[in-house]
């Protein structure tokens, strides 16, 4: 799939000014259909995306992952199963030449619109505050929901949506992308193809 742009993205750069704010499920490994990531052994990287993590340490001052994690609060792994996966996620990350700064997650149900749940700001307001220096005008925001693209424009992020997954319907107003690309490792050779 090409990479497609609107009206003056190319004059859009990135510099170690800028922090990156990625989803997990569907950007950085393959997303369960109805289900959760609940063990080690259920998370797939997606292609390309390691080296992707590489070259995008080298561009971007800071690295985020902001994730709903609603299968917490429903039962379905508690916060020790997820904190060993996000361990060693990071530990093949580093590995590979990635970095993620931080990952911050959300671990509630949608009923009662935690603040803390995309499209809500929480997750972007408490990377604020372990790291105060965070500009989000200043800030991508790559996801591959309604959810993501909304938080990133709520915030005044730049947004890219990736994958193709089937339920985006861009219902929420604030939720259309600055720009769509296939993957993660499509988004990472289009700003390392910036210089």
């Amino acid at each position: 799939m090409a990479v497609r742009v609107p009206f003056g993205w190319p004059d859009f750069r990135i510099s170690p000014e800028w922090s990156l704010f990625l989803d997990r499920d569907g950007v950085i490994n393959h997303r369960l259909p109805e289900d959760y990531v609940k063990t080690w052994d259920e998370f797939r990287f997606l292609p390309g995306v390691l080296d992707a993590l590489a070259m995008m340490s080298l561009l971007f001052g800071r690295i985020f992952i902001v994730t709903n994690q609603a299968g917490i609060e429903k039962g379905v792994l508690s916060h020790d199963d997820l904190k060993e996966i996000h361990h060693l996620m990071m530990e093949i990350i580093s590995y590979h030449g990635g970095r993620v700064d931080e990952i911050y997650y959300c671990p509630y149900k949608s009923d009662l619109d935690p603040f803390c749940r995309k499209p809500n700001p929480g997750m972007a307001m408490e990377a604020k505050r372990d790291f105060p220096d965070i500009d989000f005008r200043r800030c991508l925001m790559v996801g591959d929901s309604d959810s993501d693209m909304a938080f990133g424009n709520r915030l005044g992020m730049k947004t890219i949506l990736v994958g193709d997954k089937p339920d985006n319907n861009f219902i929420i107003s604030d939720s259309v992308p600055d720009c769509r690309m296939s993957s993660l490792a499509d988004v990472a050779a289009y700003f390392s193809g910036l210089g």
